[in-house]
């Protein structure tokens, strides 16, 4: 009896020992991550005093109004992204289904009257005290859990009907998006559809789609797309003032124009931090979807190359975490790794292109960077997946080593 005490004693310290062990053990964050993310953080703060303290001054009389809300917004940011760093993935991929219900009613809530806000002429918003939250945003983040748990069940496994072999299997995460992309056209905000779609499309390229089906799939995406842009004449106006904007350079070019002229100011180095004229009631929106123009004009190209530098790193590390995820076979996490690299890079990618003239104007943040708490908290809460995502995987790659 005594014996068989003692060796639960010694038995019950093992285990104990072991958790401890496994608790020290577990990696450190991805500094490669970590480091440019909080860069960009701190570099949008300070991008968005800059941008806004004329606006901030006119209108509220506090000209850090901005800053504070913003600083606000990210330290909720980081506080919610430490608590999603210690819940396990696997949580995540079973509340799939669950998340994409919520996606699907936050959405469509804010289209009801007396619920929605409208701001500029989109229900985007649902007040929630002194802030409006932006639902497009949490949206996008549960729909890609949802669509990186869709894949990991019919990916590569032959007993089901698989994305790579069945048209049917590989149209029905299609058929949902079709239904997040009305409620958002809706609101309406197209920008978002597009940001949406085009990461969804590249999860199930890369997760070995049939080539013919999924070239077949572009297509169809890309030729909806024309026809909500050629049916809409609000949007028909934005794709002809951006192809031409100097033709109308004090109306639908207006805003297109004076962002030109802030990144042509900004030279190689710029006017200097805080010496932007574009700023001063020129350039509408210079502190949320034209901040980039701002950091052109103030910082120049080496401003521009800098956050180019970062955004590619960010992305380059997704893209690593996510190939890491796929040799030990965590499609799941793979999945959504190469989601939330896919969903950064052509956010940012779009938010410069509009504020370069390449793209036409869509309403979309610029990363970590542009003011808004719903982006930046939603954003922080992607970094701390794809940061858990990295932890489970070089724990695994070491446990099976």
């Amino acid at each position: 009896m005594l014996s068989a005490t003692t060796d639960g004693r010694i038995g019950e310290r093992s285990r104990q020992s072991r958790a401890g062990e496994s608790r020290t053990a577990r990696p450190f964050p991805d500094p490669w991550v970590l480091v440019p993310a909080v860069l960009l953080l701190t570099l949008g703060l300070l991008m968005v005093t800059s941008a806004s303290i004329p606006l901030a001054g006119s209108r509220m009389g506090q000209p850090l109004y901005f800053l504070i809300r913003q600083g606000a917004f990210v330290v909720v940011g980081l506080l919610a992204a430490g608590l999603i760093l210690q819940v396990p993935l696997t949580r995540w991929r079973r509340a799939g289904p669950l998340l994409l219900l919520a996606a699907i009613g936050l959405l469509g809530l804010v289209l009801v009257p007396g619920i929605g806000r409208e701001v500029n002429g989109s229900m985007r918003w649902i007040a929630a005290g002194p802030v409006n939250i932006q639902v497009s945003e949490i949206a996008k983040l549960f729909v890609l859990i949802y669509v990186a748990g869709y894949l990991k069940r019919h990916g590569a496994d032959l007993q089901t009907a698989n994305v790579r072999t069945s048209t049917l299997a590989l149209l029905r995460p299609m058929a949902v998006l079709a239904v997040l992309a009305v409620l958002l056209l809706l609101e309406p905000d197209f920008g978002s559809v597009v940001v949406l779609m085009a990461t969804a499309l590249g999860m199930v390229f890369l997760a070995g789609v049939n080539l013919w089906q999924f070239g077949t799939l572009l297509v169809g995406t890309a030729a909806a797309m024309a026809v909500l842009i050629l049916s809409s004449p609000y949007r028909r106006e934005r794709l002809f003032s951006f192809v031409n904007p100097w033709e109308d350079p004090f109306g639908g070019g207006f805003q297109l124009v004076q962002s030109l002229i802030a990144i042509g100011r900004g030279e190689l180095f710029g006017v200097g931090l805080g010496g932007s004229v574009q700023k001063l009631f020129y350039l509408p929106e210079a502190h949320t979807d034209f901040l980039f123009a701002v950091l052109a004009e103030e910082l120049g190209l080496a401003g521009i190359l800098t956050v180019l530098a970062l955004f590619m790193i960010l992305v380059w590390r997704a893209f690593a975490i996510a190939r890491r995820a796929e040799r030990l076979d965590m499609r799941f996490s793979a999945y959504l790794a190469y989601g939330i690299g896919l969903w950064f890079g052509i956010q940012a990618l779009f938010n410069m292109g509009v504020n370069m003239g390449v793209l036409p104007t869509k309403g979309l943040t610029l990363p970590l960077m542009s003011y808004g708490g719903s982006s930046v908290v939603a954003m922080c809460m992607t970094l701390a997946l794809l940061l858990r995502i990295d932890i489970e995987t070089r724990a695994r790659g070491v446990h099976e080593e």
